[in-house]
């Protein structure tokens, strides 16, 4: 993969033609999907398809103009920092909202990867042409943002709050919910196996620190690491990774801090792992109530899923400790 900033000018307008092509064809498919249910809102789909075919034959015209006919095979999965969306266009009877979230998050990496190319053109015409295609793609945004119950709203105000929501996902929650959902998991088997390989409180809370803090620097360089934010707009890689990180020091830190019960107390382990067992119940559901309130997950999905993978590693460390 290719960082943006290594990106030519050649090969910028290649990744644009290439998404505008693909997000034509992505449009027409919700448009057909939404044509018996919602046909307004297919008819603004088809039209926003129409006008992404418009974009490219400008892109295309511009390219053969400096270039010549030959396109290189690069296409934005190619470049690092876009975000991989899941295809959810392949599915039918998509409920409008998603559609129209989907839509959104589209409109807003083309944007943001318009103005970024534009900064980038050293050509005069190359740059007004990208920098016209982000104020484009810009109201695209915007018009996505009022499709809902097949019904095109002006509120303006709308628009801004799910963009400024948009953005605190993007940046924050998506991110520490990573590093939470790390944290609460992963350590589960070390913490316990520690604990019913030893039945010393004071071990065992030294493992779980140790899994903690490990598992919080670990995830931390990996989110910062995988995504600079210039074009999908989630913000600092280093901010980003540093609520990765410590969401996941504190996810692990949560059950491994009852352990700190002194061993001389009677029944010390007993009741140090009594206590870690609720705080594990509780942020098993914290994990799936985050899921479900941000990730457009359904709770009970959520819930069997995060519940499950929990349980699953929590029964390993008891068994792998209890050996």
């Amino acid at each position: 993969m290719k960082a943006f900033s290594e990106l030519t000018e050649r090969e910028v307008l290649a990744v644009a033609i290439s998404s505008e092509e693909e997000d034509s064809r992505i449009y027409l498919s919700f448009a057909e999907d939404l044509a018996e249910r919602y046909p307004d809102s297919a008819k603004v789909f088809s039209e926003m398809a129409e006008e992404e075919k418009g974009h490219r034959h400008l892109l295309l015209q511009m390219y053969e103009e400096r270039f010549g006919p030959n396109l290189p095979p690069i296409r934005r999965e190619d470049v690092k920092g876009f975000i991989r969306r899941r295809p959810i266009w392949l599915t039918r009877n998509l409920s409008l909202d998603t559609i129209r979230k989907e839509a959104e998050r589209m409109e807003f990496e083309a944007e943001r990867f318009y103005a970024r190319a534009a900064e980038q053109a050293t050509d005069v015409g190359v740059r007004k042409l990208l920098g016209d295609l982000a104020e484009l793609e810009k109201g695209h945004e915007h018009l996505a943002a009022k499709l809902s119950n097949a019904i095109l709203t002006s509120d303006v105000r709308t628009i801004e709050d799910n963009t400024r929501h948009r953005m605190f996902v993007l940046q924050y929650v998506q991110p520490g919910l990573a590093g939470l959902m790390d944290g609460s998991v992963s350590t589960l088997a070390p913490l316990f196996a520690a604990a019913f390989a030893t039945h010393h409180n004071w071990q065992t809370f030294l493992v779980g620190l140790a899994a903690s803090i490990g598992a919080g620097i670990s995830m931390g360089f990996a989110e910062a690491l995988s995504d600079d934010g210039s074009m999908t707009g989630r913000g600092s890689p280093w901010l980003r990774g540093g609520i990765c990180g410590l969401m996941t020091t504190l996810g692990g830190l949560g059950h491994t801090l009852p352990y700190l019960v002194p061993d001389s107390w009677p029944n010390a382990f007993w009741i140090a792992t009594a206590i870690a067992g609720v705080v594990v119940f509780f942020e098993l559901w914290a994990i799936a109530y985050i899921r479900a309130r941000y990730m457009d997950t359904p709770f009970l999905q959520a819930v069997f899923q995060v519940v499950l993978g929990g349980v699953i590693v929590l029964a390993v460390g008891i068994l792998i400790g209890g050996a």
